[in-house]
């Protein structure tokens, strides 16, 4: 079977990670628009268009079974759209605070996010249902992605940066014990994250994007080998990019190529 992974920049990868973990049998293609990334800057009507123009166009071009929207953003706002175009299963990615609501033990979660996706009502609503009980600080910060980014390119981590950027959790009166990446770039930034909130328990949702891709996928009894390579594809092969091919070959695609989208 043939999976498409998709987000405006790296942050897919730690999604991949745990799906490729869990079904290692198939293919994955990864795309990424680095054209107009951060999508958490981005406007929403901007983010629709692109996401359906580039996935409906390489699904049918490399006969994609299944797609993962690994990108917080992204999911909350163009997943409608996306399942309405395609015939073909689309996960999308949520905020895990259902597991932050039940691990927390002081009953105050941090949700750490991007802009777009703490401002999302359909973040208010999962609040709402599954953390009711609990003080839930939210706080929406696009740095951490850059730095994610600078990361995989290979580029020194700012973490003077990161510290700040996580200060109003770190300095409040009742810091959290339980912090929800809500950002798939996010989990790339754990082990900085962890030497600046040491003791949190870290919450992601790639374990469970993984156990919904495995339930829409018919079992498969294929010879598991070191690795099915795939393609990895970005809508601006610039420097930056080139620096991350490497990781992307790391990760086990074939390469890095260029994605442009038919008129």
């Amino acid at each position: 079977m043939n999976i498409l992974l998709f987000d405006s920049g790296m942050g897919g990868l730690s999604i991949y990670q745990e799906v490729r973990r869990r079904l290692p049998e198939h293919r994955y293609d990864y795309l990424f628009d680095n054209a107009f990334f951060p999508y958490g800057e981005q406007p929403e009507h901007i983010i629709v268009e692109r996401c359906c123009s580039l996935i409906t166009q390489l699904v049918h071009e490399r006969q994609i079974d299944l797609v993962v929207i690994a990108c917080n953003t992204a999911s909350t706002i163009t997943l409608p759209a996306l399942r309405a175009a395609l015939s073909i299963p689309v996960v999308g990615v949520v905020p895990a605070i259902k597991p932050a609501a039940m691990l927390t033990q002081n009953r105050c979660i941090g949700l750490l996010a991007t802009p777009a996706t703490v401002q999302r009502p359909y973040t208010s609503q999962l609040i709402a249902q599954f953390a009711a009980h609990c003080q839930v600080l939210k706080l929406g910060v696009t740095e951490l992605v850059i730095q994610a980014e600078r990361k995989m390119a290979g580029y020194a981590v700012d973490e003077l940066a990161i510290r700040h950027a996580l200060q109003p959790l770190t300095d409040h009166s009742l810091p959290p014990d339980t912090l929800v990446l809500g950002c798939t770039h996010f989990p790339l930034l754990k082990e900085e994250i962890y030497r600046i909130m040491p003791g949190v328990q870290l919450v992601d949702s790639g374990a469970a994007i993984a156990k919904r891709v495995a339930t829409l996928l018919p079992h498969m009894a294929t010879t598991i080998t070191d690795t099915i390579n795939g393609q990895a594809y970005c809508t601006l092969l610039d420097q930056d990019a080139h620096k991350k091919s490497r990781i992307l070959i790391e990760y086990g695609f074939h390469s890095l190529q260029l994605f442009e989208l038919m008129n």
